[in-house]
């Protein structure tokens, strides 16, 4: 990881934290994503009202001045002690912003405003992801959801009669990167082991923090199993249970969540109805 450290020099590390026990971010952008959500840690955060606001926006740290702050300089610091970066601010500018992608390590992070040899204001934020799997539904009970945009118009309904959508939702205060999707359990066409990332053309999709997105299966996993000509949701049993597994990039912990399923229907067209199973 590559840490945005080219612009100052060891004497200006020294000279702006010393004294400061160093704790913030360490950061590097992977993976791709936008949010007009802020998630905030901090309003009006130091008594001078020089670090009026520091929160999270999408995968970019944004950093609030007061009016008429002299601050030349915000350091961004990381929890394990190191300097992650650093940017001049010129006079009169409100805003400064550092990208935190979605390789950082979550934790406790503090912002320190410098002006000449000392630091004038500090604050601190916690940024750490919180994902949940919330909901999972199929195209057949789902058509309002823009398949044709992800599939394209050319694919037939037969064909995405098997596709799944996953809901996931982030609660926490900093973003995350679902790498990989993958259905196993009581489905006809299990995905312990798909190609690729398992989600329809991404090889990852970012999830802000305070924000929803779908995932779209790349696999059909409530199609047909392979070498039957019915169109989908085909099994020997008339029910299960199966689980979701995300693997996620920023946490390095895997997201589950089970649910139960209920196959019904002719020969030809099953219905499948999905339910979150119980803990």
């Amino acid at each position: 990881m590559t840490h945005d450290q080219s612009q100052f020099d060891r004497r200006t590390v020294l000279r702006t934290t010393a004294g400061i026990s160093l704790a913030g971010i360490a950061g590097c952008l992977n993976g791709s994503g936008s949010s007009d959500e802020m998630t905030s840690t901090n309003s009006d955060s130091d008594d001078q009202g020089i670090l009026r606001q520091v929160a999270v926006e999408a995968t970019t740290l944004v950093i609030k001045l007061g009016s008429g702050s002299a601050v030349e300089q915000l350091n961004l610091i990381q929890p394990n002690g190191e300097l992650f970066g650093t940017r001049e601010v010129a006079t009169g500018v409100q805003r400064v912003s550092f990208e935190i992608g979605t390789a950082y390590d979550p934790g406790d992070y503090r912002v320190l405003a410098v002006h000449g040899d000392e630091t004038v204001a500090e604050t601190s934020l916690e940024i750490r992801p919180q994902l949940e799997i919330v909901d999972v539904g199929l195209f057949r009970n789902n058509p309002d959801k823009p398949w044709d945009e992800i599939y394209g118009e050319s694919e037939t309904d037969t064909k995405k009669n098997g596709e799944a959508f996953v809901t996931v939702a982030n609660s926490g205060s900093g973003p995350e990167a679902v790498v990989e999707l993958r259905f196993e359990g009581d489905v006809p066409n299990p995905s312990e082991n798909p190609r690729g990332s398992g989600i329809h053309d991404r090889d990852a999709v970012v999830i802000p923090p305070s924000d929803k997105l779908d995932l779209f299966s790349s696999s059909f996993p409530f199609g047909a199993e392979i070498g039957e000509q019915a169109m989908g949701c085909s099994v020997t049993n008339n029910h299960g249970q199966f689980r979701i597994t995300l693997e996620v990039r920023t946490t390095s912990k895997d997201i589950e969540s089970k649910f139960n399923v209920q196959y019904s229907g002719s020969d030809v067209m099953h219905d499948c109805r999905i339910e979150m199973a119980e803990e």
